[in-house]
């Protein structure tokens, strides 16, 4: 049946299209208007290389997001059963008659089997070309854009067609219509303005009354910096040893040539961590990536990730992703680099290992409107992969409050990407405001109820508050919200008095951040001096050394790994909120308003709160 199916497949393609391939009709695929802030400069370079990423249906995915769904509701019999790599793979397959029709178009512009790669699964194909035959090949024309605010140039266009028989059997191609600038949260890294070596912490000092802590008590100190002690008190911690042999580890990404400086980890282990001095973690370079050591090339966002992930977690085994990718396009050299987006490198090599580490922290991200929906939905897809294989991924939810990222409000653009230019509040991308799986359709991207990233907002200070450039708000892409978070994000916009940001935002859609930890005044070590340093690049990481300690916990007993974790999150708030620590004060200011409050129960501030580790482990080790 299967071998007649792809025969009628290849006799209706032909009787559609009974010329070569390359020239059969086209249909329009994807359009954008003019993306604003950026101008068109001129036409690409002909010889400019792009690297086509053509992504075929899943046509059994259906199926993924149902396994997905069950193995991470803590309700279900099937929770914590998650799939191989292999089966996973084999849910995302796309059907025989996509890949041939897809080869037999690409031959046609004399692209054969071995000038390309494909994914695991065969839904992607990824093929080197340059701009000439891109044009030909989709119809359109690629420019040099420049954008207005940066000087950065990208290669893209805003309108791309393909053979109208093979609308059905590929969903996208990128680089086309993305305008995205992933960076490092754009200022997801701030800087404190006070000088580490003018802090001066009276020793006799009594500790913080809090009653949630290891001991009920913390360090005074630790309102003036965050080390790993005031981690590990703040949270419950305290004590906990993991366990190096039991196959936990955890994960941090790095992009845009930010390094993680291993003596820089040795200065901050000597600090705060001596009994890890010595130890190190293991570095993977993606596509090109680097992890170059020489002291004045450290990265603040780099260090300041893996100097508290790795030593919140200590002995497990660390892993630094380096990606490289995207680097600033120049317009005036003739053989410029590849532009790709580089956080989908990154995605398809973590989905091609057999044992990705079980938690994975990532600070980087752009605003959501820049971000095609269909290329939104296929990243969505991939994490869902990785969810539905126990992997835990957290991002952090940026630094300007309700606006576009950017911590001065000044500067923030609040305005809509389409044309339009209404004054709106600008979620980020990639963060689990796009990410949305589970049983029941979501009809205006596709996209299903249940989402399988974490976004981490900030919190300051002992007691907490909401530090306010906390990111958070509600998407405007994934509509309706999540059925795990309705009655906690419900509870909170019944008592917004009516009207607040009438317009402003869509309080239909998936709300973020889903939880929080502190984001400020931490002290690393950056080419060989200690610094305070801080945002939500911060938190993540913190929530993420959390999340990997409780996954020892749950492995060293015979347990798997936590793996997707929001249904699990707002289930554990709904029973037993004491396993968070609810932040009830603060707000994040943007756009040019107040921002959202920090209130009892979930907040678009902070989410549920910070993690309690210590009731979490005993609730996790008991499911």
């Amino acid at each position: 049946m299967r071998s007649l199916s792809i025969w009628l497949a290849l006799s209706l393609s032909a009787i559609v299209c009974a010329v070569p391939a390359k020239d059969c009709a086209h249909k329009l695929k994807e359009t954008v208007p003019p993306p604003r802030g950026w101008t068109k400069l001129r036409p690409a370079p002909a010889d400019h290389t792009i690297e086509l990423r053509i992504a075929l249906p899943q046509p059994n995915f259906s199926v993924l997001e149902k396994h997905l769904y069950e193995v991470s509701d803590p309700f279900h019999e099937r929770y914590g059963e998650h799939l191989s790599k292999e089966e996973v793979e084999a849910l995302v397959a796309p059907h025989d008659e996509s890949i041939h029709l897809v080869n037999e178009w690409l031959a046609s512009h004399g692209i054969y089997e071995d000038d390309l790669s494909r994914s695991p699964a065969k839904d992607w194909v990824m093929v080197k070309v340059p701009v000439s035959l891109a044009e030909e090949m989709l119809k359109t024309e690629y420019h040099i854009w420049s954008h207005d605010a940066s000087g950065n140039a990208i290669v893209r266009t805003t309108s791309y067609s393909i053979p109208e028989h093979l609308d059905e059997h590929i969903e996208l191609v990128q680089p086309t219509t993305m305008f995205s600038r992933m960076k490092s949260l754009k200022s997801t890294v701030r800087f404190s303005d006070v000088e580490i070596s003018s802090l001066a912490v009276n020793a006799d000092q009594p500790p913080i009354s809090v009653p949630s802590a290891s001991g009920g008590k913390v360090d005074a100190s630790c309102n003036e910096t965050i080390t790993i002690t005031c981690i590990q008190q703040l949270y419950n911690a305290v004590g906990f040893t993991p366990s190096a042999k039991n196959g936990n580890q955890i994960g941090i990404t790095g992009y845009l040539e930010q390094f993680a400086n291993i003596a820089d980890l040795q200065e901050f282990y000597a600090d705060q961590r001596p009994d890890a001095l010595n130890s190190t973690f293991k570095t993977i370079l993606i596509n090109g990536g680097l992890n170059n050591q020489t002291l004045s090339e450290a990265g603040a966002e780099a260090d300041l990730d893996t100097q508290f992930a790795f030593g919140l977690t200590f002995p497990t085994p660390g892993t630094f992703f380096s990606t490289g990718g995207s680097p600033p396009f120049k317009p005036d050299v003739l053989t410029p680099d590849n532009s790709n987006e580089p956080y989908t490198e990154w995605l398809n090599f973590i989905l091609k290992q057999e044992n990705p580490p079980q938690t994975i922290s990532t600070s980087y991200a752009d605003d959501e409107q820049t971000v095609p929906v269909s290329f939104a939905k296929r990243v969505c897809e991939g994490f869902a992969q990785l969810g539905a294989r126990g992997v835990s991924l957290m991002f952090s939810s940026g630094d300007g409050g309700v606006g576009d990222g950017d911590p001065d409000p000044a500067t923030q653009e609040c305005f809509t990407n389409d044309g339009r230019n209404v004054t709106r509040f600008v979620p980020l991308f990639p963060l689990p405001a796009h990410c949305e799986y589970g049983p029941k359709a979501n009809q205006y991207i596709d996209l299903k109820l249940l989402h399988s990233v974490t976004g981490v907002g900030g919190t300051i200070h002992v007691p907490e508050t909401a530090v306010f450039f906390s990111g958070g708000g509600f998407s405007d892409v994934v509509i309706p919200s999540s059925p795990y978070q309705n009655s906690a994000v419900s509870t909170f916009l019944d008592q917004l008095p009516a009207g607040t940001y009438e317009g402003l935002f869509n309080p239909n859609g998936r709300a973020i951040p889903d939880v929080s930890a502190q984001a400020d005044l931490f002290k690393i070590f950056l080419s060989g001096e200690a610094i305070l340093i801080g945002g939500t690049s911060a938190a993540a990481p913190t929530f993420s050394g959390i999340v990997s300690l409780l996954n020892s916990a749950r492995l060293s007993q015979g347990l798997p790994p936590l793996g997707f974790l929001n249904p699990l999150i707002y289930a554990i708030h709904a029973a037993t909120p004491s396993a968070f620590n609810d932040i009830t004060v603060g707000n994040n200011p943007g756009c040019g308003t107040p921002g959202f409050n920090a209130t009892k129960g979930w907040d678009p501030v902070t989410g549920v709160g910070t993690p309690n580790f210590g009731k979490l482990k005993d609730i996790l080790t008991a499911l």
